[in-house]
């Protein structure tokens, strides 16, 4: 490592996770994502002034993450790169708006999604989003730090060269890891589960992640991390906005023949509350409507046990299954009412029955995801798929739901004793086979899921050994950037 990349180790790794619906990206070590903004592109005419206006939004970020990141140790360089008049400069000449304020420009001609169904198809408009993003949010050079880059799975690998172009050409960084978005969505879980989540994996699990950095630094080196890396195996499902992906990982490889991918996720859950609400006829303005359903469906659905039960629970008892939402009409400022009942727990029941929005001809009517989350596994390795079941691990925000886990816990066990059953039945009950334990691991950050393991991987300091510098990429070209591709990721801790 050269001594001009070894002086960009003491600035924080910019960790950023661009998804279809939303993008998360801060700064390695941190608990939380600096900035969550819709992964949305508008252009318009505006001075020097529209630069600030994101800046000034929170951009769909918390008041409570910027608090907290604002006492973190990582920030201290915000002040630094304030001071940078190249920033400023530069954002002079950006006339398009990114996120929320390109949701709310309503003098926007076209507004642009660069990300379909997890896949970058629009590379004008990325470039365009990380520049305003990187400069006018997070406000640092970015030549001065390494970043952590995701990509999901089966993800091409001209696409990676395109990250390698646009971040060594246009942004000039010192450095580029692409980690595969199910890979750290497990270092997230090890990280916060500790040894719960893969005490069945190892042999030894560190307390924590932080231990085990300590471990590295004071002399455990790769060979520690390496045996750790061997032992992380288990069965990721990923279900964000615009894509589902149930994708098997063993011994730190993703198992890339095995990976299920369907188009149905947290964008189609929203379209479904919408068409629920209005075929019954609630009066919610039309220009507010997709709103309102979103906000059905992050702040009351939940997962039923039993669907027929819970259709029998709500009219039985309305007034306390029935949430009655309020509010006043932006353009003429009349109240309006709407009563939210059966798509609380209609609209996550897609997911373990897609046939209810979704025709099989279609494609991703045909499995539900218990279905799919067997069907990965048993397209695996015979000796790892004990493994697999026993360490399901969710991320994404569409996982968030109450009782979710439990849901796909009890599913996919009832998916697999019935195999089991038919086995047995065929084999004229002569044949036993040992029951097969499936355990679904849930945590508080599933919806960050993805970032946070970036941010736990960037923060290690055996990280910037994996990365692809930029003396590497412009001595063999972007071809660089292609190695790794579904390969086994480095694990740190």
């Amino acid at each position: 490592m050269s001594g001009a990349n070894h002086h960009h180790h003491h600035r924080p790794a910019i960790v950023v996770d661009n998804g279809t619906g939303y993008t998360k990206l801060g700064f390695a070590s941190n608990s939380a994502p600096s900035f969550v903004l819709p992964t949305c592109v508008s252009e318009f005419d505006f001075g020097i002034s529209g630069g600030g206006t994101t800046n000034n939004n929170n951009n769909g970020v918390t008041n409570n993450t910027k608090e907290n990141n604002n006492n973190n140790k990582n920030f201290e360089h915000h002040q630094y790169s304030r001071s940078h008049h190249h920033n400023n400069r530069v954002l002079s000449d950006l006339n398009y708006a990114v996120g929320e304020d390109a949701l709310a420009q309503i003098n926007s001609q076209t507004i642009k999604w660069p990300i379909s169904n997890g896949i970058v198809n629009d590379w004008t408009s990325m470039e365009k989003f990380w520049q305003k993003t990187l400069l006018s949010l997070l406000r640092v050079e970015p030549e001065e730090h390494f970043f952590l880059l995701t990509e999901p799975p089966l993800n091409p690998a001209e696409n990676r060269e395109r990250v390698g172009e646009i971040m060594f050409e246009t942004f000039n960084v010192p450095g580029v890891h692409i980690g595969v978005q199910a890979v750290l969505a497990l270092n997230a879980s090890v990280a916060l589960n500790g040894g719960t989540a893969s005490a069945k994996n190892r042999n030894t699990t560190p307390s924590s992640a932080n231990d085990e950095a300590n471990n590295n630094s004071s002399g455990g080196g790769n060979s520690n991390s390496k045996n750790v890396g061997d032992g992380l195996t288990g069965t990721v499902i990923d279900i964000g906005d615009g894509v589902t992906h149930v994708i098997p990982v063993c011994d730190g490889y993703v198992v890339s023949s095995a990976i299920k991918s369907v188009p149905l996720a947290g964008r189609d859950l929203t379209r479904f509350v919408q068409t629920l609400m209005r075929e019954r006829g609630e009066n919610v303005p039309a220009e507010e409507f997709s709103r309102v359903a979103q906000k059905v469906k992050e702040k009351y659905c939940y997962v039923s046990k039993d669907i027929a039960k819970e259709f029998e629970l709500h009219e039985r008892n309305p007034k306390e299954y029935v949430i009655r939402m309020e509010g006043v009409r932006a353009k003429t400022n009349l109240p309006w009412q709407a009563d939210v009942g059966y798509e609380r727990f209609l609209a996550p029941e897609v997911f373990f029955r897609p046939d209810m929005i979704a025709e099989k001809e279609n494609g991703f009517g045909q499995f539900s995801l218990p279905e799919l989350v067997d069907n990965a596994i048993q397209e695996c390795p015979i000796d790892s798929r004990r493994r697999l079941y026993g360490n399901i691990v969710l991320s994404g925000g569409s996982t968030m739901f109450k009782g979710f886990g439990k849901r796909v816990k009890r599913d996919v066990k009832r998916v697999v004793d019935k195999r089991i059953s038919e086995s047995e039945a065929k084999s004229g009950n002569r044949l036993k086979a040992k029951s097969v334990d499936v355990e679904v691991f849930t945590h508080d950050m599933q919806r960050y899921a993805v970032w946070f393991g970036g941010s736990v991987v960037a923060s290690m300091p055996d990280f910037y050994k994996s990365c692809h510098t930029r003396e590497e990429y412009f001595e063999y070209g972007s071809q660089v950037m292609r190695s790794n591709v579904l390969e086994k990721e480095e694990l740190f801790f």
